[in-house]
């Protein structure tokens, strides 16, 4: 249990400081790029993107030795604790201190998902189980999410559009994690098996579009408005597809089920605290200032 919870640790900080690079490195990018496959392009020639992609590698190994000494109950809320390393991480890079507000809606969102987590604590089920119809309608739903989420974004600015293309992350981030739990399940049965079927397919377009959507949600925002949204959203989608498709249970009953809704509105609450911290905004200007060039605060094209 200890090499658990370590590990777990280790992946948590892991996951921030390579949330942090590539955040650093996307938000270079012109906004031009954003939501087009010539970001990836681009910020593959990045060093400091690519040490970021080989952080987060680190990190899934990390997740794997944790996975292996304890359950997924105790692994996953502790890696949540990226929230509390990355967005302190990324202001500070930028030589500024967290105010109370950005202090409480950091603490709210990791609270909240450790708790919701813990709580549900979702097990069981069969990917063998859904029929393509009831995947149609599905990953139907998720596309709408997603377009809906796009869509608010481009009505947005600041923190507030870098949350909705968050939102559309998650979402497409989620359904990832069930396909590659389908394709996992399917290799039981042989490559072959597994290849003649469609969901290995829809694995790398989710996976590919997924990096996309996080990338350009570190372009449009600061940190703290990006990865608490797809800390939030992809666990939230896994979930519910899970029960959904695949017949997964939750806990549920008194206090259990007050306890995931408590952490579900500590969540939301975090993250609006978050979008409307002045803080959190003065730091969007600021790397926006610094990317281009320009000195904090000119207002000049």
């Amino acid at each position: 249990m200890p090499i658990a919870v370590l590990a777990a640790l280790a992946a948590g900080a892991c996951f921030a400081v390579a949330g942090v690079l590539q955040q650093r490195a996307a938000s270079a990018r012109p906004d031009a790029e954003a939501l087009s496959f010539r970001l990836l392009f681009r910020l593959a020639r990045e060093p400091l993107w690519l040490t970021g992609i080989g952080l987060a590698v680190l990190a899934y190994g990390f997740q794997s030795l944790a996975l292996a000494f304890g359950p997924l109950s105790l692994v996953q809320p502790l890696i949540v604790a990226e929230l509390i390393f990355a967005v302190p991480l990324s202001a500070r890079l930028h030589r500024m201190r967290l105010g109370t507000q950005a202090w409480l809606g950091t603490l709210a969102v990791a609270t909240g998902l450790a708790l919701a987590l813990v709580s549900a604590r979702p097990h069981g089920g069969d990917p063998d189980a859904p029929d393509l119809v009831s995947w149609l309608l599905v990953l139907g739903a998720t596309g709408a999410l997603v377009g809906c989420a796009l869509a608010a974004a481009r009505a947005l600015h600041g923190p507030w559009r870098a949350s909705a293309v968050a939102l559309a992350a998650g979402a497409v981030m989620g359904t990832q994690s069930v396909l590659l739990a389908t394709t996992v399940d399917r290799l039981k049965q042989g490559l072959g098996a597994t290849l003649s079927t469609w969901q290995p397919y829809a694995l790398v377009v989710a996976s590919a579009g997924g990096l996309l959507l996080i990338q350009s949600a570190f372009q449009q925002g600061p940190l703290a408005a990006g990865m608490t949204v797809i800390d939030a959203t992809e666990p939230a989608v896994a979930v519910t597809v899970g029960t959904t498709l695949f017949g997964e249970t939750i806990r549920s009953g008194w206090p259990v089920t007050g306890f995931t809704v408590l952490g579900l509105v500590l969540v939301t609450a975090g993250i609006v605290s978050l979008d409307s911290s002045p803080q959190i905004a003065a730091l969007h200007r600021l790397e926006r200032d610094t990317d281009t060039g320009r000195a904090p605060g000119d207002s000049r094209p």
